[in-house]
């Protein structure tokens, strides 16, 4: 059976939030560096996207973690898989997410990055899932918020299909 899915925000309503999103962030860093560090593999389409939309000066390092293994159920074990080449000490960081879930990934990710030193460290996310968080993370910047639906496009995946499609929909099975 083929997998269906139903769109839940156009590849318009993403491109037009995600330049917001980029005025805001400039202006909340005018006149600084960014060090943004793009959560791979779902944020990158996000991440570039974003980056493009910043006035400032922009460093982009990479980072690759989890707390799900196999399993769609956190482990609340977070991993950092790949860590940064660089380091993050007196830099401003703008942590970019494709989605927080549970929370977990990016509070210890977090706390990391506080911990390594970063001058500032902030939360950037394409989508929020609220109704899922088991530890308090609010991210400071935000694209979307949605209800507790299994989503793809723009970077999420499914088995690792769909990161390419121009939109977010929800796969209905």
């Amino acid at each position: 059976m083929e997998d269906r899915i139903e769109v839940l925000f156009s590849e318009k309503e993403i491109d037009e939030r995600v330049r917001e999103l980029g005025e805001i962030i400039s202006r909340d860093y005018e006149g600084k560096e960014i060090t943004i560090i793009c959560i791979l593999k779902g944020a990158a389409f996000f991440a570039c996207e974003l980056a493009k939309r910043i006035k400032d000066p922009v460093k982009i390092e990479f980072m690759r973690c989890s707390s799900y293994g196999d399993d769609v159920n956190s482990s609340r074990e977070v991993k950092i898989l790949l860590d940064l080449e660089n380091p993050v000490k007196d830099k401003n960081v703008l942590v970019v997410e494709d989605i927080i879930d549970t929370g977990w990934t990016m509070n210890t990710l977090l706390e990391v990055l506080r911990h390594r030193g970063a001058a500032s460290v902030k939360l950037c996310s394409l989508l929020d899932k609220p109704d899922r968080r088991e530890v308090d993370v609010k991210p400071d910047y935000l694209g979307f918020t949605i209800p507790d639906k299994f989503v793809v496009g723009y970077g999420l995946d499914y088995a690792q299909k769909y990161r390419n499609l121009p939109y977010i929909g929800e796969v209905i099975l």
